[in-house]
This record gives C-alpha cells, structure tokens and sequence, in this order.
C-alpha cells in the first residue's frame, strides 16, 4: 500500500487488461483515467495532467513507442514517467522502449505486486525530480535576485569608488595648488623683499654716480685752468706728474661707465626679480609676455653662461609682435621658468661624454618664438630645444603628477603638472608638447588673449 494517492493514465486496446489494471490502481488509492488508444489517451490528457502512464505497446493506429515519442517533443508532457505494458519479452523490444523515453517495461502476464512496486517507485521518483526542480528553480530565482542585488551593490560600489577617485584627486589638486600657492607667495615675498633692499642702495648708487660724474668733470676743469694759469713751484709740479693727472682724467670717467654698467645690471636684475615675483593670483592683469620671458632668462643666465664643461648656451630670440595678455603674471611667468629650466637641464644631459670642442661645432640652442593666432585671439609662445629629446612612451606622461625622469633629490614631478594646470585650467589655454629623440623638444603654450 502506498502512502500517497497519485493520478495515473492506462492505455491499453485490451478491455481485460484496462479493467484489470485500473480497478487494481483505484483499490490502491489511485486516481485512474483508462483509454482503450493512445489518441483519446492524448485527447483525454489536455483535462487530466497525469503523474505516471501505463502504456501498451502494441496498439492499432498509434502504438505505445509513437506515444511516448509524441509526448516528449511536448513541453508540458515529456517529464511524466512511461511505464512500457506488453507481452513481448525481448531484448530488442525493453531496449527500444528506453530508447524513446520510458522509464520502465512491464511484461504480460502482469504480476500486482510488480505493477504497484513498479508504480510505486516511479511516482516518488516523479515527485522528488519535481520537488528538486521546483527547489533548483526557487533557488535559482533566489541566486537571480542574490546576482541583482550585488550587481546592484557592485555598481554602488564602483560609482562609490569613482567619486572617491575623484575626490582623491581634487583633494591631491587641491593640496598641490595650496602647496604651490604658499610656495609661490613665500617665494614673491621673498623676492621682492630683496628687489625692495637691493632698490634702496641702488638709489644711492644711481645717484651717487651721476653726481661723481659731474664733480670729476668740475675737478679736472678747475685744475687744468689752475695748471695754466698759476705758478707752480718745481716741487708742485714734480708732485702732478707723479700723480698722473692726464691718466686719471682719461681712466676714471671709464671707472664711472663701469659703476654706471654695474648699477645698470643690477637694476635689470631687481625688475626682473619683481616681474618673478608677482603673486596677483586673485585677478588677471594684463601683461607683456616678452618682458616676462626675458625676465627669466635673466634670473637663469647663471645657468646659460659658459662653464668649463660647455659655451655657453644660445638664445635665439624671434619675438612677433603681440599686445598684453591678460593673465595670471605670477603663474604664467612659473610656467616659462619650469619649461626653460627643463630645457637648459636637457641640454645639459645631451653634452654628457662630448667635448667642449664639440658642443661648440654644434652648439647648445634654445630658440623661443612668439605669435598671435590666425585669428589673433590667442597668444602662441613656442619653446624649443635641440638636446636629448623625449621618448614616446615618456611623452605622454610628462603633464601627470608626481612623473620625473630626473635622479632622486634632482626633481619632484610637480613641474610639468603645475604647468599644464596653470595654463589650461587657470588660462583656459592648452600646452602642447612634441619631441623627438636626439633632434630636441618643442612646448607650445598657446593662451586666450
């Protein structure tokens, strides 16, 4: 006796065997449907969904083997177990019952503790494949909605992620440009705090030496009428000609020239020390670039003279004619001096292993060019030299933060990054580098007008 009840399909032509298999079913607590062919068995299936089906093999019109093959190329039947009922009994005949999709061979004459064993056991089978399916497909839905949520979380995750990246980087910006505003700033203060002590002497100096000046002219004038028209006593006159009067009155307004030439250097020196030194960060004003440029080869002409190691290096200026741009004096002047500081240090890595013969046949240049835009809305700076040059794979990163090629202690990869922010997010300009290897690099920095 079998503990649950279950609904069962026999098809069988045989009246006896239908009648025998069906009343033996329903003793058993079976729902039975009982057909007499495998078409009205099909018919009869549209409002009966069986658990199990007793089939006959051999059978008029549609045998056992074509039913079993019809119901599995359907979707809503195929998983009902087939038990083969028949009273053929060879190999041949079990093997092709498998071959179509039963699960199990009945052989006549039937035996009712073989029938309900077999009945039995393929109904709990039937039940346990459906209960692990329906598990398989809850859990199943279960992972779907699992694999939702952590797809979910995991683009949480990354939209977290990108704006702390973000954040990161305006915050690294942001310590960089604070870093290099108080820098900067301690830097003008310190520079035009010199400029400021140098001036005050120079005033003094300015006109001290012009004031020398006319009291020499005065000097030399009075003595040369004292010369010619008083009487002089040998002794006088042995001391003037041991005193040289003619030398000095030919060599000392060249000294004066001199001091004036010193004063005048100095002078350049202390402008330029100002024009560097401007830190108007808050406002634009408007600015003469060539007058910062100059500036800053002036403040780097210790490093372009000559040593003992190289001649020194040439400046080639070609300067178009351009009016002020309106700009950032103090930022835009950093840029010029990290781009030709950047230059003299390539140049200087390309004299390593040469001779100062032969730097000197082919000589060390930095050429700078200036111009408008076609459209004259733009002001085009281009900086160039012909040292060392700049591998591709170096090229592209050169703008990032923190990116040096130079010895430990030599660079900090802040200069070329504070550059391009400078110039295109302070300017709304762009800096635009090419290079090639030995031939030299090129900077253009090209900024709104």
């Amino acid at each position: 006796m079998i503990e649950n009840n279950g609904r069962i399909i026999v098809v069988d032509d045989t009246p006896a065997n239908l009648h025998l298999l069906s009343n033996l079913l329903e003793e058993h607590d079976y729902e039975v449907r009982a057909f007499p062919s495998a078409k009205l068995a099909l018919m009869g299936m549209k409002n009966f969904l069986p658990e199990l089906i007793l089939l006959d093999i051999m059978m008029p019109h549609m045998n056992g083997y074509e039913m079993c093959e019809y119901l599995k190329k359907d979707e809503k039947w195929r998983d009902i177990p087939v038990i083969f009922i028949s009273a053929l009994n060879e190999i041949f005949d079990k093997i092709q019952a498998f071959s179509v999709g039963g699960v199990d061979y009945i052989t006549k004459p039937l035996q009712a503790e073989e029938v309900l064993a077999r009945v039995d056991t393929h109904l709990q089978l039937f039940r346990l494949r459906e209960m692990l399916q329906k598990t398989n497909f809850i859990q199943s839905q279960k992972l779907a909605q699992q694999n939702r949520q952590l797809k979910t979380l995991n683009q949480e995750l990354e939209k977290a992620n990108q704006e702390l990246k973000e954040k990161y980087l305006q915050l690294e910006e942001a310590q960089l440009q604070l870093v290099q505003n108080e820098k900067m700033v301690s830097l003008g203060n310190l520079v035009t705090g010199i400029a400021h002590e140098i001036n005050n002497p120079l005033g003094f100096i300015g006109g001290n030496v012009r004031a020398a000046q006319e009291h020499l002219k005065n000097l030399l004038a009075g003595l040369s009428l004292y010369r010619e028209h008083s009487h002089l006593d040998n002794e006088i006159v042995a001391e003037l000609e041991e005193l040289d009067l003619e030398f000095v009155a030919e060599d000392f307004p060249k000294l004066i020239a001199s001091i004036q030439s010193g004063y005048d250097i100095i002078r350049n020196i202390s402008t330029s020390l100002r024009t560097l030194g401007r830190t108007d960060n808050d406002h634009k004003t408007e600015f003469n670039l060539h007058d910062g440029i100059d500036s800053t080869l002036l403040i780097l002409k210790y490093r372009i003279k000559a040593n003992k190691n190289r001649p020194a290096i040439e400046i080639i200026k070609n300067y178009g004619n351009m009016p002020p741009v309106k700009c950032y004096v103090g930022k835009l002047n950093q840029v010029f001096m990290n781009i030709l500081a950047n230059a003299i240090d390539a140049l200087d890595e390309s004299n390593a292993g040469k001779t100062f013969q032969q730097i000197e046949k082919e000589p060390n240049q930095i050429t700078i060019r200036t111009k408008l835009s076609e459209d004259k809305d733009k002001a085009i700076v281009q900086i160039s030299d012909n040292g060392v040059g700049i591998p591709e794979d170096v090229k592209g990163k050169i703008f990032q933060q923190g990116f040096t090629t130079k010895e430990v202690g030599k660079g900090t990869g802040l200069g070329m990054a504070i550059a391009h922010q400078i110039v295109t997010e302070k300017h709304g300009g762009k800096i635009i580098c090419n290079s090639t290897v030995r031939q030299g690099t090129i900077f253009t920095i090209i900024i709104p007008i």
